[in-house]
């Protein structure tokens, strides 16, 4: 198994949040984690969101690791979205595994859309 090193905790809001970024292809609106206190990323998405309502519905806690695949590999884990890259400088999978939902996610490059 490889590393992996806590992120962010993902909650989701129905109100606009300060400095939030547009992704496109999940047709969310996301805030930087790394700009909050306690590591959270607030998500809000548009009515046409093709994200899953168990993602929608339930928070996430996120991790950073060297290799997504390890972790898909495990016993009992559902994939719910699988790997895809946002913008140009992160790939991220979505699973279940206890009954929680996880991110994982593997930088690609320093940054976040506009930074």
């Amino acid at each position: 198994m490889s590393a992996f090193v806590f992120d962010h905790v993902g909650i989701t809001t129905t109100e606009p949040q300060p400095h939030e970024d547009w992704v496109e292809q999940s047709r969310i609106w996301v805030t930087n984690p790394k700009l909050h206190p306690e590591h959270i990323e607030f998500l809000r998405y548009a009515p046409d969101s093709p994200v899953p309502a168990a993602i929608r519905d339930n928070p996430h806690v996120a991790y950073r690791v060297e290799d997504l695949e390890p972790h898909l590999a495990e016993p009992g884990v559902e994939i719910l979205i699988p790997p895809f890259v946002v913008g140009d400088f992160l790939e991220v999978v979505f699973v279940r595994k206890h009954g929680a939902i996880f991110e994982y996610m593997r930088y690609l490059k320093d940054g976040w859309f506009g930074n």
